[in-house]
């Protein structure tokens, strides 16, 4: 029986995006090549909104998220952040190394910084030369909310502003163009149902004048490069992760499909119902209310329930995997993943085998009361 994988990433693959990895390998400087990268490229404008430019780096996410550094700070750049948690924590880093003088707006893990917080540090910074932020926070189940009220502060001195949403691109609604965003990427085994291994970045057309104009100090994340080649013969400067395009086009062949609104209205009901059903079972949620993301569920662990016994029964007797905490959070939160193909079988199943691991372990639960409340956040899903 094959594993659930309700982790935050990777995430299930549809048998149709696996197939495509199948293709005939290809000459990376060839028409076949053009074709294939074209549509790679024009479907991810369309995934993330915007009539800039797209990237579809072979990297992980993080490799996404460092050209997004790179590309953009400069030395002396002053650059404010929400941080909350351990990927905030690590674009703050990768600030820092090349050179930004970053103002970190921290909250505790399990809140984001709300818009108030972000208005005073623009507020006390008025030389801002750059906005980022993790959109979701993946390690703490926390998401950022008011993406769309971000342009109000980076349009008073041109501050650039810049969205790590490695894990929610595909899941939650972008409006990469229309929110003043300038340069935003993803990963492709997160929402997007891909395996891992692509990682797309869109950039703005004020973004990429920068980059041209001030190339960064690395070859492989050298987005101007890569304009340059596709520009010139749509190809990319570096061989590419062939059979992880051919896959990653067809997942957004997938998404396209579906229709992105309905596609994160989807997430937003199996989000609802994970957190009711898991809720009703006796679970409590991590994150504040107003900060709970919507892909990533954070749970607190039962008094006494021990973390790799409790996942790793969860693994084995009902082939259901979920992921534990991260640094100091480890042993006390586990996370369920709500992305890409998830739907009803997955969330009553996911919730189910929690309740069946938990009662094994001595915890009184309820199954048919999680299940019950899961179903009525379901109930307009087809």
């Amino acid at each position: 029986m094959e594993y659930l994988v309700m982790l935050p990433g990777p995430t299930n693959v549809p048998d149709r995006v696996m197939r495509a990895m199948h293709a005939p390998m290809i000459n990376h400087r060839s028409d076949d090549f053009v074709g294939l990268y074209e549509r790679c490229v024009e479907s991810t404008k369309r995934v993330f909104c915007t009539s800039g430019d797209a990237v579809c780096l072979s990297a992980s996410g993080t490799g996404a998220v460092e050209a997004g550094v790179v590309n953009v700070v400069q030395k002396g750049d002053k650059v404010i952040i929400p941080v909350n948690g351990e990927f905030s924590g690590r674009l703050a880093q990768m600030i820092e190394w090349a050179g930004g003088d970053v103002v970190k707006v921290e909250t505790p893990p399990g809140r984001s910084a709300t818009l108030d917080e972000i208005r005073e540090a623009f507020d006390n910074n008025p030389d801002t030369r750059a906005f980022y932020c993790v959109w979701n926070e993946t390690s703490t189940g926390t998401m950022i909310k008011y993406l769309d009220r971000i342009k109000d502060l980076t349009s008073r001195n041109d501050a650039m502003y810049i969205v790590d949403g490695v894990s929610i691109v595909g899941g939650e609604e972008l409006q990469m163009d229309k929110w003043g965003v300038d340069v935003a990427m993803t990963g492709s085994q997160k929402a997007l149902a891909a395996p891992p291994g692509i990682s797309p970045i869109c950039v703005s057309a004020r973004a990429k004048r920068h980059m041209v104009a001030n190339p960064p100090r690395s070859m492989y994340f050298n987005l101007a490069r890569y304009f340059k080649y596709y520009e010139e013969a749509r190809h990319t400067p570096f061989t590419p992760a062939l059979p992880l395009l051919y896959a990653y086009r067809e997942a957004l062949e997938i998404i396209l499909e579906e229709g992105l609104e309905a596609r994160i209205e989807r997430h937003r009901a199996c989000s609802r119902a994970l957190y009711a059903g898991l809720g009703a079972i006796g679970l409590s949620p991590f994150a504040e209310v107003d900060s709970r993301s919507t892909v990533v569920i954070a749970l607190n662990y039962l008094d006494g329930l021990e973390d790799a016994r409790f996942r790793g029964t969860l693994a084995s007797r009902f082939r259901v995997l979920v992921a534990g905490g991260f640094g100091d959070l480890k042993g006390s939160v586990f996370r369920v993943g709500c992305m890409g193909e998830v739907g009803r079988y997955h969330v009553m199943r996911t919730i189910s085998a929690i309740s069946s691991t938990l009662a094994m372990m001595g915890h009184a639960t309820d199954t048919q009361a999680g299940l019950e409340a899961a179903e009525s956040e379901l109930r307009g899903l087809g």
